[in-house]
């Protein structure tokens, strides 16, 4: 399906949907009598049944809506540092969401600087083990985890955070996401025997369902798919929005467009759980002519529910995972999937072409994810490109003394740069170390990024404008 114009049959042929609305299945939400609030633009009424897609390998029957444990919200210290998570927070973050339908949730050793799974297991642990699927990853990144032992450590770590006997979804973490994506997974998987002691594992039942996320070298991808009868993956994660359905090569050269990872999934009849439904949340802070057309369409819906609903119409789908660090992000998606009213063709269309006119802008395709933190010099690589991002987004890239908002963007830029980054922590420190850039899932050259921000700083301050290279 391109951008032309598309024809109804073979649009609805290819999400596969009909009368039966993509054989969506629904179920309770639970508290349906308690008030949603407006979680920016969600239609302020109760909640309806959440929709759940059926796992053909297990029968699992998993909420269209998962859950994201990758950005839980922190604890400030005296001194504003964010050292601890919010325990208390995260356990009435998942109450709410179990208690309204949601019961996949995925989180990872590296998330939360390595506090995620202990945060997760501990709200999960105070519900039955049945009420929920958790998901959880092999994180060895880092060639000093690549053995067999720290890999294998690692593994059953997880274990004892959750606080479970078995993990409903185990992944092989950003498999292609280095240069060499090939070699790189012959060494954390195959040369050790890890993959081959994980495939035991399923057998004996401590895994229930296997698969892999993907990042980057589609060789390593159509690899694995091309060994589906080797390997039997229940599922794969893979980035998927309107925006990455064309356009995520057209960002980033070593990216691979949605639709040919889905299509390739679909066809083998593999599920996929979609992860970036928001691009990092870039999806909901888009640029203010974009906002406006959304509205102009929706006006009741937020702009975030376009991606959820657009993420969710795919029949394969099994789950769509969002990172909800508050109360309103949750309560916003469950309007959103409590039940999912799939995207119709003509709809569909109208996102393709808002994502024509969203790359037209020169944003960075950071996701904050935090997977090039920390830096060993202290700067907060993902502050500083999102504040930039964010400059683009609003208008506020100041480009020469004759634009008419010259002064605004200025100050804005500039103001907005040492509230959202402190000085020892900015651009100007970053000495291209490197250490950062391997371990970026969108392929990022950070230290140049960095570099290029740097320079155009001191630019904005010195009134020397030209445009950021």
């Amino acid at each position: 399906m391109g951008k032309e114009n598309i024809d109804r049959r073979s649009f609805l042929k290819r999400l596969g949907l009909g009368a039966s609305a993509a054989g969506l299945t629904l179920a309770g939400c639970g508290n349906s009598g308690k008030k949603i609030i407006d979680g920016g633009g969600s239609n302020n009424s109760e909640p309806g049944e959440m929709t759940y897609r059926i796992n053909p390998t297990t029968g699992d029957k998993v909420s269209i809506l998962g859950y994201g444990c990758m950005r839980w919200p922190w604890k400030e210290t005296k001194d504003g540092e964010k050292e601890e998570i919010d325990q208390e927070e995260v356990n009435k973050l998942i109450d709410h969401a179990i208690a309204h339908g949601v019961n996949y949730f995925d989180t990872s050793p590296a998330y939360c600087r390595g506090l995620s799974e202990t945060a997760t297991g501990i709200a999960l642990k105070r519900h039955p083990r049945e009420k929920f699927f958790i998901a959880t990853k092999l994180s060895n990144f880092s060639p000093k985890t690549w053995s067999r032992e720290e890999s294998l450590k690692m593994y059953h770590n997880s274990f004892k955070k959750l606080q479970v006997d078995y993990i409903d979804y185990l992944l092989l973490h950003g498999v292609g996401m280095g240069s060499d994506g090939m070699e790189e997974f012959r060494q954390r998987y195959i040369d050790n025997g890890v993959l081959d002691y994980l495939l035991k594992e399923r057998e004996a039942g401590r895994i229930r369902n296997l698969g892999f996320s993907y990042h980057g070298d589609v060789a390593v991808f159509d690899y694995l798919l091309a060994n589906q009868d080797k390997y039997k993956w229940d599922f794969v994660q893979i980035q998927h929005n309107y925006v990455d359905w064309h356009h995520a090569k057209e960002m980033n050269p070593r990216n691979t467009n949605a639709e040919y990872l889905y299509d390739e999934l679909d066809k083998r009849k593999i599920p996929a759980v979609i992860m970036e439904p928001l691009l990092g949340g870039r999806l909901s802070n888009v640029p203010d002519h974009i906002v406006a057309r959304l509205k102009e369409r929706a006006p009741e819906r937020s702009v975030a529910s376009w991606a959820f609903r657009y993420a969710g119409t795919f029949p394969n789908v099994l789950t769509v995972l969002s990172g909800m660090t508050y109360m309103e992000h949750l309560e916003d998606n469950l309007m959103s999937y409590c039940p999912l009213k799939p995207l119709n063709e003509e709809e569909i269309k109208f996102l393709y072409d808002t994502a024509d006119l969203m790359v037209q802008y020169p944003t960075i395709a950071c996701n904050d994810c935090k997977y090039c933190m920390p830096c060993p010099y202290g700067i907060d690589i993902p502050a500083i490109l999102l504040h930039y991002n964010k400059c683009v987004n609003q208008g506020n890239i100041p480009q020469n003394a004759q634009h008419p908002d010259y002064k605004k963007q200025r100050q804005a830029f500039l103001i907005g740069y040492d509230r959202s980054v402190p000085k020892l922590r900015q651009a100007s420190h970053c000495i291209a170390c490197g250490q950062c850039e391997p371990h970026c899932p969108q392929n990022i050259k950070i230290p140049e990024r960095l570099h290029a921000i740097d320079a155009f700083v001191e630019k904005v301050k010195q009134n020397k404008l030209e445009e950021l290279a």
